[in-house]
């Protein structure tokens, strides 16, 4: 059985708690938050876990195997470095640091004490992105042609991330998870509309080997919530709409194909493929909880996460080169990853 503590009981560590609660070979063993008004709601919830205002205290707790942080980035380096000094296994939620050096610095901590160190890439998990996940690996969407997202909303506005850190983490991290092949460089554009606070939109493109692009669109100040991907074959192409409550993967037998032969030499004559579209059944379990049994999982094999440190530690890499390329204007900035520990 391993003794969990969430650290963090603001916007997304109540979900955190309540999914250990819900996982087999794991119990929630304490909840540290700053805020007397976040604990009060933790003990109404949790009364057999042990509260703590100071996460330090959590730390020196000999009974607790792991923790999950789930407070803003800028404390995720602090809390998880302190976290593995003492030996425990480590959850962070997205994105796994505040730059790339930090993490670089948590992998290498985390391989040294040989412990888990995860990010909590919850769309990685989910039931919708694994099916896609297998319908690239067994060819049945056929050579990929270009990832095109659409992530955007009216809010929540952050105080210490802008949009791309907030909504565009997601795909990132669900690129990585469905491409063998990562990107070379990436180029963004952005923009703030609120005064004072982060940018709340940005437009991202990403280039990978082999002609593959990927487009992503995240807005914090859209009239309408949209979360829809498409992603495209040259066999068959996909829409994974995550606000669906059923269908959220359909598969088109849709394309073109180009005339080659000789008498064709002198024009361009394209054909089209119009064929059936079905959608295959998903599981409804909850993702956030298969990443919390995922997690006690490798602590128990002693196994590497799928969205382990050095996934999170990429994706940050792009989310920095995006930045770069925001505050120059769209140019593209090449990904060159750090030599680091796996």
């Amino acid at each position: 059985m391993i003794s969990i503590s969430v650290i963090g009981y603001g916007y997304w560590g109540p979900n955190l708690a309540r999914c250990v609660t819900e996982a087999a070979k794991c119990d929630l063993a304490c909840i540290s938050d700053r805020s007397p008004a976040c604990l009060a709601k933790a003990s109404k919830r949790h009364p057999s876990a042990l509260l703590y205002e100071d996460w330090h205290d959590a730390l020196s707790n000999p009974k607790i195997d792991a923790v999950i942080v789930a407070t803003p980035v800028d404390l995720h380096f602090e809390i998880a470095l302190a976290a593995l000094k003492a030996g425990k296994h480590v959850l962070l939620e997205k994105p796994l640091a505040a730059t790339s050096a930090e993490a670089a610095i948590l992998i290498e901590e985390a391989a040294k004490r040989n412990l888990v160190l995860m990010v909590d890439h919850t769309f990685v998990y989910t039931p919708a992105v694994r099916k896609i996940r297998e319908l690239i690996a067994n060819g049945t969407i056929g050579d990929i042609y270009y990832y095109d997202s659409t992530r955007i909303n009216l809010g929540l506005f952050q105080r210490d991330v802008n949009v791309i850190w907030d909504l565009a983490v997601h795909d990132l991290a669900i690129l990585d998870y469905l491409f063998e092949a990562k990107p070379l460089a990436v180029s963004a554009s952005s923009a703030g509309h609120i005064r004072g606070s982060q940018e709340n939109m940005a437009h991202i493109s990403l280039f990978f080997p082999g002609g593959i692009n990927a487009h992503l669109n995240v807005n914090w100040l859209a009239p309408v919530k949209i979360r829809q991907t498409l992603i495209a074959g040259s066999k068959r192409m996909i829409v994974y709409d995550d606000l669906e409550p059923s269908e959220k993967v359909k598969i088109y037998d849709r394309g073109v194909s180009l005339d080659s032969g000789a008498e064709q030499k002198h024009k361009l004559r394209v054909s089209y493929r119009i064929g059936d579209m079905w959608a295959p059944q998903l599981s409804v379990k909850e993702a956030l909880l298969t990443a919390i049994e995922h997690f006690v999982a490798t602590i128990l094999s002693n196994s590497v996460p799928i969205t382990s440190g050095v996934s999170g530690l990429r994706v940050v890499e792009i989310l920095e080169c995006a930045v770069r390329s925001f505050k120059q204007r769209g140019t593209p900035i090449e990904i060159n990853p750090l030599r680091r520990a796996s």
